[in-house]
Order: C-alpha cells, then sequence, then structure tokens
C-alpha cells in the first residue's frame, strides 16, 4: 500500500490540524508537571506529526507492517516497523531511535499519525498485533533489551524452553546470561517449520556481549598477571612503563576505549601496543589512524620506531588516496579533514581498529569532521585525547559517543541529570560529575602524571614535526637556491667572500625563519602552523589548572604571533627579551613564578641563561631549534635544574622537509661547529681556513639531509621513484636504486635527539625499516609516473613538503617541473606499450 509524498503531506498537515487544539510544547523548557522523559516523546511526536515525509507500506498488513518513511529535506529514507502504540513496540533504523532510549522518534510518530488517520488504523492499534510469525527484536526503550514476540503459531513443545531463557513477567526478556543458549534455540524453532524472524539489531546486540566475554577471558589467558604479564613486554620493539603496560591492555579488554591521559604519559605508545595485542589475538589487520594533518609524518615515525608493521600516509589527490586505499597495508594514516571524502573509500577498506588522534578536534557533534567520524564502523576503536572535556559536558558526549554511543545514554537525559540552570534556562553550573566518571570508568582511562611520577624519567624529549604553507615554502625555497648557488661556489673555488659569508649568513636564517611564519619574513602575512599549534597543545596542557608553560623562540615576531592568539585566551603571560631593562626582569620572573594566572612564559635566547623557573613550570617548548646544542640545553636548563620536582616535557617543534629536519638529522647531540655564530653570540662572522671549511661541510650536510628527508615524505610512498623503475628480473640495478634510498638515513636512524610526541617510552633506541621492491608490471612506468606527477603537484600546491621535482629559478624566481628520466629499459617498454595501445584503439 504505497503512498505519495503528495498524499503524506496532505494527511500529515491533516494530523497536526487534529492535534492543534494539544498545548504546544517548548523544546527548551520543561513543563513543570511532565516526567522529562514524557516531554521529550511528546517533542517527537508533536515535530513528526508536522513533518512533510512520504510514508510507503512495504508489507502486506495495512498497519502492522515494515513502512519506508522519506524525508524531503534531507533527502534520506529510514525503514519503520509498526507493532504497537506503546514505547519499545516499533523500531525505526534512524540513528536518534537508538541512542535516545525512548523507543520512538519523529518518523514512528509520523508514522502512527498517519495510520491512525486512516480508516481502522486507530482501531487496530488498540487492539494490539498479533501475528503468526514470532519475532526477536531489541527494545530500545530504556536499558536495551532482547525481547521476544510470540507469534500465535509458535510451537507448544517448545514454549517450555522459552519460559527457561525469556523472563515473562518482563515482556519475555532474554536475560545476558542465556545469550549463548540463543543460536540452539533459534535452530530448533526453525526446525519445526515456524517462522521466527530474528532483527538484526537484536543480533548485532548478542554477538557484542558475547564477544567483549570472550575477548576478556582470551586476554586473561593471555596475560594471567595482568599489566605484568611478560607477554606485554614483547608487544613492542621498546619496553613500557608498568601504566603504559596496563592502559594498553585496558583498552583490548574494553574493545573501543578512551584513553584520557595527561599531555607527555605516551597515549601514543599506548595505542600502538594496544594494536598489537588486537593484532596478535583477535586477527585484527587493518588499523586506520586519524590526527591532525600536522601529526600525520608524526604517527608514521612512530610506527616505524617501535612496530614492525607497515603503515601508508593518505595524502594528495582523490586519485592518490584511492591507491593508496587499495595498498595492502597495516596501518593507514589519514586527518579528520579528508575522512568525511574518502568515506566510500574506508568503507571499503573496512578497517578493524581505529585510533583517534587529538580526539577534542570532534567536541563539536554537529561538525563534517565529527559527522564523518562517526560513520566509520570498525569493531575496536582506541582514542586518544588529554582534554576530553574543555568547558561544556556536550564536548565529552560527543567524542564518548564514538567510543560507545550507549554508554552515557541520550543526551536529553545527561544534562537534564547534570546541569544547573537559573530561572531563565541558562546554564550555570553543573552536578554530581563524579556519577559519570562512574559511569565511564569501563571505557575511559585517566592518569595524571603525578599518579605515576615514581615510573616517569626526569625528562622526556619530544619533536613534533608540522607541514609548511604554500608561501613558507616558496621563501624557504628562494632562499635554499642562494645557499646552494653559495655551496657551489665555495666547492669549486674552495673560498668564499666576506659579501658571499654575509649571503649565506643571512639566506640560511631567511630559511630557518621561514619555517616558523612567512610574518617573520615579510611582515605582513600569517601564514604558518607552529603558532596555532601551540595554542592546541597549550589547551592540552592547562587542562592541569596548576601547569605552566616556557616558550623560547629566537625570534621576537615569533612571540608576537603567539601574543596575538593568547589574547583570546584566559592565560596571562610574560615576555622576556634582550631588550627588557635589567630592572625589570626580575619582575617578570617573579610574576610568572608567584601569580596563578600568569601560565606563559614567552622568552627570546636571553631568557636562556640564569634564569631559575623550575618551581611554576615543568614544560619546556622550543618554537625554533638553535644551531648550537648549547644553547638548547641552556634553555631548557631553565626548567630542568635543580629543585625540579616533576618530570621535565621538552616539546620541540620541527618544520618537515626544511633546514630545520636536516638540522634534527646532521647536527643532533654534536658539539657545535658553529661557536654561536648563528645564534647572535658572535659578531665575527668572517671564516677562513679550517674553520672555514668546516662551516661549509655542515651547511653542505645539513642541506643534503633536508632534501634527504623530503625526498622521503608521504607523496612518494608506496609509488616508485620515475629513476627506480624494477625489470623483471629481480637484483637489477633497479632494484639497488630501490634499496640505497631506502637506506639513506631518517631523523631517527641518524642519531636524532629527541622521540615524538607522546612516545614516552623507557627505550628511545630506533631502528629503520626497508621497503620491498616493487614486482615488474607492463604499465608500472606510465602508471606510476602519472601517480608521482600528481602527488608531487599536490604536495607542492599545500605546501607539504619541498619537491625536488620543483625548482626556481634563480634569476626569474619564475617556478617549473624538472622531470627525472626513467631507465632506458623503462622508456622501450613504456612505447610498446604505449604503441600497443594505440594498436587496439585501431
Amino acid at each position: 500500500m504505497p503512498t505519495t509524498p503528495g498524499k503524506a503531506s496532505t494527511r500529515g498537515r491533516k494530523a497536526a490540524a487534529r492535534g492543534a487544539a494539544e498545548p504546544r510544547l517548548s523544546r527548551q523548557r520543561k513543563p513543570a508537571d511532565l516526567p522529562v522523559d514524557e516531554w521529550q516523546r511528546a517533542l517527537r511526536r508533536q515535530f513528526g506529526r508536522e513533518q512533510p515525509f512520504a510514508l510507503e507500506n512495504l508489507g502486506d498488513d495495512p498497519v502492522f507492517s515494515e513502512f519506508a518513511v522519506f524525508n524531503p529535506a534531507s533527502r534520506r529514507r529510514y525503514r519503520v516497523v509498526i507493532r504497537g502504540r506503546l514505547p519499545g513496540d516499533n523500531h525505526c533504523s534512524c540513528p536518534d531511535f537508538a541512542t535516545n532510549d525512548l523507543g520512538t522518534c519523529k518518523h514512528v510518530e509520523f508514522a502512527l499519525a498517519q495510520l491512525t488517520a486512516q480508516a481502522g488504523g486507530s482501531k487496530a492499534l488498540a487492539a494490539g498485533f498479533q501475528g503468526s510469525f514470532s519475532e526477536l527484536f531489541l527494545d530500545y526503550a530504556g536499558q536495551r533489551r532482547v525481547r521476544l514476540r510470540l507469534g500465535s503459531e509458535f510451537p507448544i513443545a517448545l514454549q517450555p524452553m522459552v519460559r527457561q531463557l525469556f523472563d515473562h513477567a518482563h515482556g519475555w526478556q532474554l536475560s545476558p546470561q542465556h545469550f549463548a543458549d540463543l543460536p540452539a534455540l533459534v535452530d530448533q524453532v526453525r526446525a519445526t517449520g515456524h517462522e521466527l524472524r530474528c532483527d538484526e539489531d537484536a543480533l548485532a546486540y548478542v554477538a557484542e556481549v558475547r564477544d567483549a566475554e570472550i575477548r576478556r577471558q582470551a586476554l586473561a589467558d593471555a596475560y594471567p598477571q595482568g599489566a605484568d604479564s611478560p607477554g606485554l613486554a614483547t608487544l613492542l620493539k621498546v619496553a613500557l612503563y608498568p601504566y603504559q603496560r596496563a592502559g594498553a591492555l585496558f583498552a583490548a579488554r574494553a574493545g573501543r576505549a578512551l584513553i584520557g591521559d595527561e599531555m607527555g604519559l605516551g597515549k601514543t605508545v599506548q595505542a600502538l601496543a594496544a594494536m598489537e595485542i588486537f593484532a596478535r589475538h583477535f586477527a585484527a589487520a587493518r588499523v586506520l589512524i586519524v590526527c591532525p594533518t600536522s601529526l600525520k609524518h608524526q604517527w608514521e615515525r612512530e610506527i616505524a620506531r617501535f612496530t614492525e608493521r607497515r603503515a601508508t600516509v593518505i595524502g594528495g589527490l582523490r586519485a592518490i588516496r584511492q591507491a593508496r586505499y587499495a595498498q595492502d597495508d597495516f596501518c593507514k594514516i589519514t586527518n579528520y579533514e579528508t575522512v568525511s571524502r574518502d568515506l566510500d573509500l574506508i568503507e571499503a577498506w573496512a578497517p578493524d581498529l581505529v585510533i583517534v588522534d587529538e580526539a577534542q578536534r570532534i567536541k563539536n557533534w554537529n561538525t563534517i569532521a565529527a559527522r564523518a567520524l562517526k560513520q566509520i564502523d570498525s569493531p575496536y576503536a582506541v582514542v586518544l585525547t588529554g582534554t576530553p572535556l574543555e568547558n561544556r559536558l556536550e564536548e565529552l558526549i560527543s567524542i564518548v559517543q564514538f567510543v560507545d554511543q550507549h554508554r552515557l545514554g541520550p543526551t536529553w537525559r545527561l544534562l537534564d541529570e547534570h546541569q544547573q540552570r537559573d530561572e531563565r534556562g541558562r546554564v550555570i553550573g553543573y552536578r554530581d560529575l563524579h556519577r559519570i566518571g562512574e559511569t565511564l570508568a569501563p571505557i575511559m582511562l585517566r592518569r595524571r602524571k603525578a599518579e605515576v611520577l615514581e615510573q616517569l624519567p626526569e625528562r622526556v624529549d619530544n619533536t613534533l614535526f608540522m607541514p609548511m604553507t604554500p608561501l613558507q615554502a616558496d621563501h624557504h625555497e628562494e632562499n635554499r637556491a642562494q645557499v646552494a648557488r653559495i655551496v657551489h661556489r665555495w666547492r669549486h673555488t674552495g673560498f668564499l667572500s666576506e659579501k658571499d659569508q654575509l649571503r649565506l649568513h643571512c639566506a640560511l636564517q631567511n630559511m630557518r625563519m621561514s619555517c616558523n611564519s612567512s610574518f617573520l619574513l615579510d611582515h605582513q602575512t600569517d601564514d604558518g602552523f607552529k603558532a596555532d599549534e601551540l595554542i592546541a597543545l597549550l589547551d592540552d596542557i592547562f587542562s592541569d589548572p596548576q601547569a605552566k608553560v616556557v616558550v623560547f623562540s629566537q625570534w621576537l615576531r615569533t612571540h608576537e604571533l603567539i601574543i596575538r592568539r593568547l589574547a583570546g585566551r584566559d592565560w596571562q603571560h610574560v615576555l622576556f627579551h634582550g631588550g627588557v631593562p635589567g630592572d625589570k626582569r626580575g619582575a617578570l620572573v617573579d610574576r610568572f613564578n608567584n601569580d596563578p594566572a600568569c601560565r606563559v612564559f614567552l622568552s627570546t635566547d636571553a631568557g636562556g641563561v640564569g634564569l631559575n623557573l623550575q618551581h611554576a613550570a615543568a614544560v619546556v617548548v622550543n618554537m625554533d631549534l638553535p644551531w648550537n646544542p648549547a644553547v638548547l640545553e641552556q634553555r631548557i636548563g631553565r626548567v630542568h635544574r635543580l629543585g625540579q620536582t616533576r618530570g621535565v616535557q621538552v616539546i620541540n617543534f620541527v618544520a618537515r622537509g626544511t633546514i630545520e629536519e636536516g638540522m634534527l638529522s646532521v647536527l643532533a647531540f654534536k658539539q657545535s661547529l658553529f661557536a654561536g655564530v648563528l645564534d647572535g653570540g658572535d659578531s665575527d662572522i668572517v671564516l677562513q681556513g679550517t674553520r672555514l671549511s668546516k662551516f661549509m661541510e655542515t651547511v653542505e650536510q645539513v642541506a643534503g639531509a633536508m632534501e634527504t628527508e623530503a625526498a622521503s615524505e608521504d607523496d612518494n610512498q608506496g609509488v616508485q621513484p620515475l629513476d627506480a623503475m624494477p625489470e623483471a628480473e629481480p637484483g637489477g640495478e633497479a632494484e639497488e636504486l630501490v634499496e640505497a634510498r631506502a637506506a639513506a638515513p631518517t631523523g631517527a636512524a641518524a642519531g636524532q635527539p629527541t622521540a615524538d610526541l607522546g612516545s614516552v617510552t623507557p627505550d628511545q633506541s630506533a631502528t629503520a625499516s626497508t621497503p620491498k621492491p616493487v614486482a615488474a608490471d607492463p604499465w608500472a612506468p606510465l602508471l606510476a609516473a602519472g601517480a608521482q606527477l600528481l602527488g608531487e603537484l599536490a604536495a607542492a600546491a599545500q605546501g607539504e613538503r619541498q619537491s625536488p621535482w620543483i625548482q626556481t629559478d634563480p634569476a626569474t624566481g619564475q617556478r617549473y617541473l624538472k622531470l627525472p628520466m626513467p631507465e632506458p629499459q623503462s622508456v622501450q617498454r613504456l612505447a610498446e606499450g604505449l604503441l600497443s595501445l594505440l594498436g587496439d584503439r585501431r
């Protein structure tokens, strides 16, 4: 009995007209005499009757049937099953029905209004449903319950068994202790020929509960001593602290968990350890990691450092991303902004485990990123955030809903129970928050540094890699070309004039300044990620109301950008630099040490010597790294010194694929060859003889490492360079080229001094993995060339890295493509393939 949209709309208006006499309810304020759950049902009834939905009967019975409700505004269609008037009798496939605990929704109420309006509908609903078949269904009214609706023809011989498993006094509810017996009952009923309809939601819920029991038992058998079990020591390449082992095991037991540890306790490494547990014990073979754009390569490095797994960074144009989802990799790393555009690719790949980093990015449930993420269906999930609750209770709700949409119950009930409102209905506070913590305990784990202080080292160094914007990349490339010309001239002559040395000094400084922001060079634009990422980091750190942070940068203009962003926050700050008169410096230090409202100490390297800040702060952020490691240690020494009673967290911001990353890999933990020349510690910049040679050689090393790091970024991953195409037989020159590229030192393998953000482990050792050569394919040259070209262009346009294919003319400043030629054999095979294609077209 299909109903057209026009008829449905007309009937909806008629139903609304009949209900016009009923008092209209406010969505904001509950009537004093109405229970909150009845108010919410009445709101859905009121709203549903007013909608111009379309109703289509998909079955034979005019009332007790399955219907399709179509919403013309959203263009969505929902399946509605009608079995009666009471809450829980009916079912709808919409998300609200599954989570509101009311047993109804606007679509169900719309359908009931239409059926009541038709001839005989109201009478049939009053008489109730009695079908010949039986139904196993999930009742969503209140706590979810599996119930059985017996048909008129249910076999009498099986009724004693049904009464044993189902509680007749509570609506034929199946007790969870009998979930394991359900399959046998279903088989016996169907063996008699009786029709038993099993709702998919009911079967999924039973499977979810049983899987959780089996998982907990399997982990108890595998790790009988809990976090102290020896088997946990071999999960990763490094040893874990006891609290980290406990966190990984907690996440595995829960299946879907939220790790909300305070910043600096190593949430990332706990997630990777949990990932290994899921892989080894529960056959998880596909892991999707969702994180901010600036952390994608951070995760790639962490995975390579701590595990033996292969990871692919998802980036570039749609065709490139599609190809990477098709690759056979254990981990895929994507960013929040891309998830909504790639939902179809993610669903086709079907991840077993989803790891969500910096989950406070989805605290607003109504954002595109939050909605898209919640559409990803995976049996396991690990969500990481140091600040699950920042300002409003609703923020926690959105994050928890991804982990377990039923854990906190419906939002309307949670807010009613915990919000405090004034006489005008405005939220003025919260009450009984400890009950929320108790409710979340099975799925959320949060530890503070104070709780695990005895397990932590005195100091943990972390490096956070940042992408570059296109404007930053232009500035960086312009000055890199200048450095390259000067180095080339020195290589050929062995001599540099004072003018060239001054130009080299300026170009190197400009490259470093461009890594912070374009503002440091043009004093107008504000292109760069570092200042914004610092604010996001402070949001995390300042979840501890006692926390304070010292922020260093060599350049005052970097602090100017930070101060702009601090203006919109409640965090007060002081700025310490060389221009501050000597008689006023002590007051700045005293204010930071003694004023609880002063949370941030901004300093140039003038504050790197002689200041005692250890009693106020335990976190140091370096917006940029000095050339001289001694200057870096002086910065950190303001906080990591005698009298410090807490573990010190050092966070270094490094622009990816730039001179900063080159500095990390070549100059790590070395004594400075520059004697402070580029840190403003020496006014004499004229170098001669052996000192000049060492200086220039190190500049060459930094530039070479920078190019190596850039060449290994994500848009080359999984696609071979054109000059490394393998031939049909293994062991040839092409394969050697692939292996030679894989052997190039990365930041970790070349002695990088710091661990990545969040990777706090007792052992910071690292090993490099070598990618396997790709098998020969007659079309590989053409496909790889096109894919890599698109990836290079996309990466350059988005400022993700410096591309060796994108060159700048030093005379005109014009940018152009420089394409490497493939091997002659590859060119020949490519030509033959094209000729064959043309022949087929003819």
